[in-house]
This record gives C-alpha cells, sequence and structure tokens, in this order.
C-alpha cells in the first residue's frame, strides 16, 4: 500500500510540475512586470503532499491573480511567476534550491516543509536578502537573532496543548503515548508534544518508541505502545504516507483509543491506505471552514480543484504565504527589491483577510508570545477529524 501512495504522490509532483509551465502565468501582458515568488520544499517521496499542497496553492492563487489584471505594487503592476524546486526533503539539495533563487534574483521564498531543510537554508537566505516562509518549528529559525525566516503555520507546540487540552476536557484523555520516525523533526515535535502533555497534567505512559523512515511493518514498531493501552496515540510528525500504515497496523493490533498528529495530512492517501480504520484520526487541517470561508476561498478551492483534479484541506492554511508575501510587498513597495524594508513593515502591517467573512479578519503577523518578534504567519488553528474519506473540523483556535 505504500508503494501505491508513493507512486501516486510521485505522479503528483509531475503533475505539478508540469502545471507551473502552463498555468502560473497564463499570457504576458506587455505592461506588465514579472514578480518572481520561489518555492523550495519536498515535492518527492513520503513527504510530497505537503510541498506538492504548497507549490499548488502559490500556482492557483497566482493564476487567478493574474487573470485579475496582476498585482499592484506601488506605481507598478506585476504579473506573478512562481518559481518551484523540489528539495526531496534532502537539507543538501534546499541549499542548492535557495542558491537557485539568489542566483535568479527572487528575494520571497516559501519553504521548506521540514526543520533540516529550514535550518540548512538559513545562511544562504539571510547572506543574499531572502525573506522565506518555512513550514518548520525550531523556534530558533524565528527568534533574534534570526530574522529573515516567517513561520507559515501553527507550530506543533502551540496546537500540540490546544488539541490534547481539547482531548483532556471532551473525550476523557488521561494516558498518551508518543511514536515518532527517527528523524531529526519527528524526534522534536515529539519533545515538545512530551512536555506539553505531562504540562496539562497527562500521564505519559510511552515516549520512546521509533521507526525508520523506510519501514514498511510497523507491528513490531506499534506492538509494545500498543499493550500500554493509552487513551491517546500520538504520531508525533508523521509524514502523509506513512500515517495510514501506522493507523492500520493499531488498529489490527486492538488498539481502540484516539490517535491524534500535529502534522498536516491528505484524506485521499489516508482513504487509499487505511480506509475506515482511519476514522477518527485527528490532525491539524487547513486554515478554513466552511463556516468562515470567504467567497474569495471558496472562488480559490475551485480554480485549485479545476487545475489539478482534486483538492487537499492543507491548501486552506498553504494559500496565505503568496498573498501575505504581496500585501506586505503592496504596504511597503520598496520591499520588492530590499527585504529590510519587508522586516520593518512587519510589525504593523494588517490588511483585509480575503479568505476569511467578516470585516474583523484581518491579515497581520504574530509570534511575539513564541518567538520575541513578528515572525509568524497569523493563520487560524484548525484541528480535524478524519471520517469516511473527509476531514470534519472538530474545532478552531487562534495563536499569539
Amino acid at each position: 500500500m505504500q508503494k501505491r501512495s508513493l507512486l501516486r504522490l510521485a505522479a503528483l509532483a509531475t503533475l505539478s510540475t508540469a502545471v507551473a509551465t502552463v498555468s502560473a502565468v497564463p499570457s504576458a501582458r506587455a505592461q506588465n512586470e514579472s514578480l518572481k515568488i520561489g518555492f523550495v520544499g519536498v515535492t518527492s517521496g513520503p513527504a510530497a503532499a505537503w510541498g506538492i499542497s504548497n507549490v499548488r496553492s502559490m500556482e492557483a492563487l497566482a493564476a487567478m491573480l493574474n487573470e485579475e489584471g496582476g498585482v499592484r505594487i506601488g506605481d507598478k503592476t506585476y504579473d506573478v511567476e512562481i518559481v518551484t524546486f523540489d528539495d526531496q526533503k534532502d537539507p543538501k539539495r534546499a541549499i542548492a534550491g535557495m542558491e537557485k533563487m539568489a542566483q535568479e534574483g527572487i528575494h520571497y521564498v516559501v519553504g521548506p516543509n521540514v526543520d533540516d531543510g529550514a535550518a540548512a537554508v538559513r545562511p544562504v537566505a539571510e547572506q543574499n536578502g531572502i525573506i522565506y516562509i518555512p513550514y518548520a518549528f525550531p523556534k530558533e529559525l524565528y527568534s533574534p537573532p534570526a530574522s529573515n525566516a516567517v513561520l507559515g503555520m501553527v507550530a506543533n507546540y502551540q496546537s500540540g496543548p490546544a488539541i490534547y487540552k481539547y482531548l483532556k476536557e471532551n473525550e476523557g484523555v488521561e494516558t498518551v503515548a508518543f511514536v515518532s520516525a527517527n528523524e531529526s523533526d519527528p524526534l522534536s515535535q515529539r519533545d515538545s508534544g512530551v512536555a506539553a502533555a505531562k504540562e496539562l497534567g497527562l500521564e505519559v505512559v510511552s515516549d520512546n518508541v521509533t521507526y525508520q523512515v523506510d519501514t514498511t511493518d510497523f507491528t513490531p514498531v506499534l506492538t509494545p505502545v500498543i499493550r500500554e493501552n493509552p487513551d491517546l496515540l500520538v504520531l508525533s510528525g508523521v509524514a502523509p504516507a506513512n500515517a495510514p500504515q501506522l493507523i492500520r497496523s493499531a488498529r489490527e493490533l486492538g488498539y481502540e483509543g484516539l490517535i491524534s498528529t500535529e502534522t498536516a495530512q491528505d484524506a485521499q492517501v489516508l482513504s487509499e491506505g487505511a480506509g475506515e480504520l482511519a476514522n477518527g484520526f485527528i490532525s491539524v487541517g487547513g486554515a478554513s471552514t466552511p463556516e468562515i470561508a470567504s467567497d474569495r476561498m471558496n472562488a480559490f478551492v475551485d480554480r485549485y480543484t479545476k487545475m489539478f483534479g482534486e483538492y487537499n484541506d492543507e491548501s486552506n492554511t498553504k494559500v496565505y504565504a503568496l498573498q501575505y508575501i504581496l500585501d506586505t510587498l503592496a504596504a511597503a513597495p520598496e520591499a520588492v527589491d530590499d527585504v529590510e524594508a519587508f522586516k520593518a513593515a512587519m510589525d504593523g502591517f494588517e490588511a483585509p483577510n480575503p479568505f476569511m467573512k467578516g470585516e474583523d479578519a484581518k491579515l497581520h503577523y504574530v509570534g511575539s508570545s513564541s518567538f520575541g518578534q513578528k515572525r509568524q504567519l497569523a493563520v487560524p488553528l484548525v484541528v480535524n477529524v478524519y471520517r469516511d474519506g473527509a476531514f470534519e473540523t472538530l474545532f478552531v483556535a487562534e495563536v499569539d
């Protein structure tokens, strides 16, 4: 089943690259200059769904904006061009990708998607005047003296406590066990989760079981954990391709408790890999629900679906990165070529949130509580539960 999922994700990455060529900039208009925005992240392998969601979100939104006449920044109107690089979840390739962006004169990049890659590209970004928006959680990337990275989503140390607290209060969870891949990203997320669970008064019954990312039989991995019979099993930092295998193995071992993760997932991959066994699986979702989605968000979802034949709920979050970049540039036009001007504008930046209903919905930067400076996109924390092939909203929260 893993092989089928990997093949499917690889095919999606190929499709994404092909569509980028023909769709990101529909038709050049002589009066508009091109504004290149980069992406460096994973679009192949077990974690491909994370990066593919990024790229497709950027391409779909760029297509909408370009068809509407482009983006006005200062006294110029630009067509948005998306330049992508698949780092294959390899820090060395991530560095090569960021160097490519620097060579092309690109100052704003979305990605990388994992901790190692985001940390690896920091020197290149800082030396070449690049603001980048990773989907990675190490606090040192966003805390002084670092200043070029902006967290693009809610971090696990922000979402984890919210999930555990909700399940403790609403589902009676008292004991929790953690399982993670033997890699720096998931191990770091596990440690943060363990600390958060203990702070909430939960009993951690297992926190030292790990697996290799190329594991195909998770029964031996999970057997000692299931033996502890925790109320909640947390799959720390689990990649979308591994999640259904772990869920299936846990259920086949007789585990009947709750299963959750702080990483975003792909409903189609869960459906293919675990079917109804994935029902009840809790994960961080996209930053929108039908109740709060604006007409613009619905139009974005429609465009995305038409371009790619399907929609990934995680893109409800991923759509924000490009919008934040463009709106901040509009507020500080000199930042097109000067990222220091972009940084200066972040503290007081505010713009209407086109993806949420309500006049009070605003785009702004947060992160002061977690990082000591505003280096995080303010996106809603939406927590989902998987049921019968689709995600349903469990609850919505906010972080500072």
